[in-house]
């Protein structure tokens, strides 16, 4: 039984219904139920608050027997009962002939997984610890059930992709982790507009085919490879011929904030021009981060 949290969000019970390697370091799984027919969702960076289970569990505990007060009621339970919550972003959703979603894909990055835990030829990131989701998504088959919060509408607080009217070409910088949202507003773009893409993986098998009708140039920086930071690479990138652009920065939050304070200071954009958004923080668990804030 779903609870309405805070409209225009609610929580949905999905299942996993299919997964897929798309390469070393990410695997997308899609998922269903039938709560979906009423989640909504413009796409682009569209986030998520995602439940998993604990080790052990057949799906996450959410108190939403405690409506509104599921918050307060979640963080008091023990921390090996406590379900899981990671933030994602939503890669895509089908829909059907009446318009209602039916499945979801989320992409997740194996930080730390081995290759024996993923059962895949990747190499180990020892750079970022395994974290749960990681675990859990290297492990996860069809069947598995978890918690979504995410919309009731399309357009929602959670969408923070939002060029102006005026604006010139687009410049995105991602990481692994904000990949799928820098592929799906790339697929939202109409043609004719102009974008330049700086997207890091940690390697070559990472890069992935990028379907949009924007006029896009889109660079991968291969960390495996020795490829420049996306700082260094967009200090060296010609910019001069932009005129009034919007930025949209996304992924480790060191990485987004030095990037915003180049463009902001160095190249003197129009900070309310630039959109950006820490996915993680190097050395910080989601938990310590929630709490650093």
């Amino acid at each position: 039984m779903t609870t309405a949290v805070a409209a225009p969000f609610r929580f949905f019970s999905l299942q996993v219904v299919r997964t897929r390697r798309l390469g070393p370091s990410l695997t997308r799984i899609s998922f269903a139920g039938p709560e979906l027919h009423a989640f909504r969702s413009g796409g682009r960076d569209q986030s998520l608050s995602l439940f998993l289970p604990q080790p052990g569990q057949s799906e996450p505990v959410v108190p939403l027997e405690l409506g509104d007060g599921w918050w307060q009621g979640w963080r008091e339970l023990p921390d090996d009962v406590r379900a899981v919550m990671r933030s994602y972003t939503l890669r895509s959703l089908r829909r059907d002939a009446l318009g209602r979603t039916t499945e979801v894909d989320i992409d997740f990055v194996l930080h730390g997984v081995t290759a024996a835990e993923a059962d895949a030829a990747a190499p180990e990131d020892t750079a970022v610890p395994a974290g749960p989701a990681s675990r859990w998504a290297a492990r996860a088959a069809a069947g598995d059930r978890v918690l979504v919060l995410g919309p009731a509408v399309e357009d929602n607080t959670a969408i923070r992709f939002r060029p102006p009217a005026d604006a010139g070409p687009l410049l995105l910088w991602a990481d692994e982790t904000a990949l799928p949202a820098a592929a799906a507003i790339l697929e939202s773009l109409p043609a004719g507009t102009r974008a330049r893409v700086w997207l890091e993986v940690g390697h070559a098998g990472d890069v992935q085919p990028l379907p949009t009708a924007a006029d896009a140039e889109v660079t991968w920086l291969v960390r495996a490879d020795g490829a420049p930071s996306g700082l260094d690479a967009i200090r060296a990138a010609d910019l001069s011929g932009a005129a009034a652009p919007y930025a949209w920065l996304a992924g480790e939050s060191g990485c987004v904030k030095e990037l915003r304070r180049h463009l902001v200071r160095e190249r003197e954009l129009d900070r309310r021009r630039v959109t950006f958004v820490g996915y993680w923080r190097r050395g910080l668990s989601e938990e310590q981060l929630r709490e650093s804030c």
